[in-house]
């Protein structure tokens, strides 16, 4: 008796959790296909606030990244987020763009597993060659095996979807996503230093200093593999960028969005500038110029600017800003950027457009540009 009780408690409570998820699930994708209507301020917003009933860790200025331990999942803060962006070819010299992103997201500030575990995945795969464009996207519920990460080795799972590596870092390793209409297989190695953020890691991205994440970056990457696209093998190499985040709140009380370009130089220097935009105030300008020598020069406000030269119509009736003139005076740079392809809008859960760009003026240069809350 007291076992048909037992499984009874636990279906109905199985059928709440399900419920629960479905609602929140329903909620998103409503949020996602409702673009016509829907304002960028309550898509990002509403996944990166900090809610005020939750407790997580603070970022603080006395704390700092240290490497390679800051590989690591940081499961107290409330979000951690991966990027890697990688420029390729195959032997005829066509050009593809990879972009791939892992985002975790906590509910609330619990440390339980099963299906009450309150982590979100989230992992995007973009892959553009001229007009063409794949795309797909992946979301799981952490405590159930189906998302994850771990450290010894490094790995970082959705799905079949894998980051991995033999080692404690994810450097050599291996991307492998497979869909039902592509895929890839990415085998990355670093060729040059990693680059730590504004100080020492600590990133204020707001004009209140509540509002600053941790993060650094490996933009010295090389890449060899194959990408799957129509059912076809390719062969590619080429460069690529990767960058962590970790935080509680990434979005202020009244931020719009933010405007992050990066860009690898002809010269051998990586360059990223990042302009966060806050209604009633300028916008807070930040970015990291870094060589390959292992020189890192924090950028202010004061050390360069960034001007949107061209607003363009999506199809979707968004304007963005797709052309830029980024000027470094003290270090000689001042690019104007072109993109590939205008309509590279990712309705996502997290939605914002997202794609490859190139720039000229004092260098050539190939990088790619994250644009929010327009």
């Amino acid at each position: 008796m007291n076992n048909m009780k037992q499984k009874k408690i636990f279906s109905i409570s199985a059928l709440v959790v399900i419920a629960f998820i479905i609602l929140i699930g329903g909620a998103f994708y409503l949020t996602l296909w409702a673009e016509a209507t829907a304002t960028e301020e309550s898509e990002i917003s509403a996944v990166l606030k900090r809610e005020e009933r939750t407790v997580f860790d603070p970022v603080l200025p006395s704390e700092h990244v240290s490497l390679p331990e800051d590989f690591r999942f940081h499961p107290n803060y409330q979000h951690e987020w991966w990027n890697y962006f990688a420029k390729l070819q195959d032997q005829d010299g066509h050009v593809y763009n990879v972009q791939w992103s892992y985002f975790r997201v906590a509910i609330d500030e619990r440390d339980t597993r099963g299906w009450q575990n309150p982590q979100l995945f989230i992992s995007h795969i973009v892959i553009s060659r001229g007009s063409h464009i794949w795309r797909e996207q992946r979301v799981a519920r952490g405590g159930i095996g189906q998302a994850g990460m771990s450290n010894r080795p490094f790995r970082l799972w959705i799905d079949n979807w894998y980051w991995r590596a033999l080692g404690t870092t994810p450097f050599p390793g291996q991307l492998e996503i497979s869909t039902d209409t592509f895929g890839l297989e990415l085998n990355t190695t670093t060729n040059g230093p990693f680059v730590v953020n504004g100080d020492k890691g600590f990133q204020v991205k707001h004009a209140l200093l509540s509002v600053s994440s941790f993060s650094f970056s490996a933009p010295f990457l090389n890449v060899k593999g194959t990408i799957t696209l129509n059912g076809q093998s390719i062969s590619v190499t080429g460069s690529a960028w990767t960058q962590k985040e970790w935080g509680s709140g990434l979005i202020g009380e009244d931020q719009q969005g933010w405007d992050w370009l990066v860009f690898n130089l002809d010269d051998g220097r990586a360059l990223t500038v990042s302009r966060y935009r806050q209604n009633g105030q300028v916008p807070h300008l930040f970015g990291t110029l870094s060589t390959r020598s292992g020189t890192v020069f924090n950028l202010t406000e004061k050390d360069f600017s960034i001007t949107p030269m061209q607003v363009t119509s999506l199809a979707n009736g968004r304007r963005m800003p797709l052309q830029w003139i980024v000027n470094v005076p003290k270090h000689g740079i001042n690019l104007t950027t072109r993109i590939s392809k205008s309509d590279m809008w990712q309705p996502f859960l997290i939605p914002y457009w997202e794609g490859p760009i190139l720039a000229s003026g004092s260098n050539e240069a190939w990088g790619f540009m994250q644009l929010t809350g327009y």
